[in-house]
């Protein structure tokens, strides 16, 4: 069997659908950005990142100024749709982008990561009056908790929208965030809603970082709170089985595809969420294999004869092995967003759907790189020695840091790969009503 393959021809996307692509309404503060430039500006602040690690830990999120430089420097606009005041580069770019936030401090790449890369999931599933409204100025953070635990009550014009939400990455400098809810209608089954609220409508919880959690301390994960307030109809998406829709809703496109006239904005949602997940870990490992190396380059053996560490086998194995498993974890992080920009180029050019599988399979590719970065940070933290393990070392940090992904639901690979065979075989799966 073919590795991806995929379904013949079905439909053939009506001209309509691919469009020039529109003006901007709202043009970017630097129209001529290109994708290199704003990779090299994430890199640049690596240092900071470093320097503030242990107070960003405490704080639970990265400093106000490092957020402001983000602003200044674009961060926030990438994968936001050019006509209102984005950039709308692919998801490589952003990836890439928040894979140098992450090799300076994990924690903050998940916290930027999980509230920037929403732009793309408003951009391909919301309505063109709901993104003209949300959009606004140009400015748009926010995280998206997507299991229902709240509940959307049906009234006139909307729904009344209240819950509470833990590990609400991303939040704290949030212009929006979206919730999942239960939508119970009388005489209908229950379905499940996705509603967008400005930040003046939620409670952001003093329930993360210092000593609350294991790792990933400067992930800006807190609970939300949501009291009951309106919510226009307009600004709750339903999203499809497998967090971005079935076949069968591609064949005229989604909002996003017709608004702005770019397959990116297809939004097969799950593929690249899983993306966002393994970035921090990849960067974990980066920034490992620096620690490690003044480890190895510094510190001598204790058995004779005493040498450097690194001039003993042992620690070249290790060091070696950790070079491969991190470098295969990035290639595989790559790889993903590439074939998930050949899917949406091929269902603009002939009409191919992206099926749930294939989109599934996506994540189960981003699952195996980061198991494979995670191997590579726990062997330099095996092999090197005690004083890795003391607080304050940075290669404890990365160590607690994937350790924190290690736990996710979403990185648990064996059940993850039992339900990808019950949906390659035509069985229920039952994650997000597969």
């Amino acid at each position: 069997m073919t590795v991806l393959s995929k379904p013949p021809t079905e439909h053939t996307p009506e001209p309509s659908l691919r469009p020039s692509r529109p003006k901007p309404e709202i043009v970017a503060p630097e129209p001529n950005l290109t994708p290199s430039e704003i990779i090299a500006r994430a890199r640049s602040f690596r240092d900071q990142l470093r320097a503030e690690q242990d107070e960003s830990d405490t704080r639970g999120t990265y400093s106000p100024d490092l957020h402001e430089k983000f602003i200044k420097a674009g961060l926030y606009r990438i994968t936001q749709p050019r006509m209102f005041g984005g950039y709308e580069f692919d998801l490589k770019t952003f990836y890439l982008t928040m894979l140098e936030i992450s090799i300076g401090h994990p924690g903050a790449g998940w916290c930027y990561g999980l509230g920037a890369s929403h732009a793309f999931e408003i951009g391909s599933h919301w309505s063109e009056q709901a993104q003209r409204e949300l959009f606004g100025d140009g400015h748009f953070i926010a995280p998206h908790r997507a299991p229902p635990m709240g509940t959307l009550r049906p009234v006139d014009g909307g729904y009344l929208f209240s819950g509470t939400w833990d590990y609400a990455s991303g939040v704290p400098y949030s212009t929006h965030f979206i919730g999942g809810a239960m939508i119970k209608r009388e005489g209908a089954p229950p379905q499940v809603g996705h509603a967008i609220v400005t930040r003046d409508k939620i409670e952001i919880l003093p329930d993360w970082g210092g000593d609350r959690v294991l790792g990933m301390r400067a992930s800006g994960s807190n609970s939300v709170r949501v009291a009951e307030t309106f919510v226009p109809k307009h600004h709750v998406g339903t999203l499809s089985p497998g967090l971005g829709g079935t076949a069968e809703s591609m064949i005229n496109g989604t909002p996003g595809t017709r608004l702005h006239g770019n397959p990116m904005y297809l939004g097969r949602l799950a593929g690249p969420f899983h993306v966002t997940l393994i970035v921090p870990v990849i960067g974990a490992a980066r920034a490992a294999l620096e620690e490690y190396e003044i480890i190895i380059t510094t510190r001598k053996t204790l058995s004779m004869p005493m040498i450097l560490r690194f001039e003993h086998a042992d620690f070249q194995r290790a060091f070696g092995q950790a070079v491969e498993l991190t470098d295969a974890a990035e290639a595989l992080m790559i790889k993903v967003c590439e074939m998930y920009a050949d899917y949406c180029d091929e269902w603009a050019e002939n009409g191919t759907p992206i099926t749930i599988e294939q989109n599934m399979r996506l994540w189960g590719i981003g699952q195996q790189a980061g198991r494979m970065a995670c191997e590579a940070v726990e062997l330099m933290f095996h092999t090197g020695g005690s004083s890795p393990a003391r607080k304050g070392s940075r290669l404890q940090r990365y160590f607690n840091d994937i350790a924190m992904y290690r736990g996710h639901s979403s990185a648990q690979s064996q059940a993850f790969s039992a339900g990808l065979a019950r949906l390659h075989f035509g069985l229920p799966w039952g994650m997000y009503g597969l």
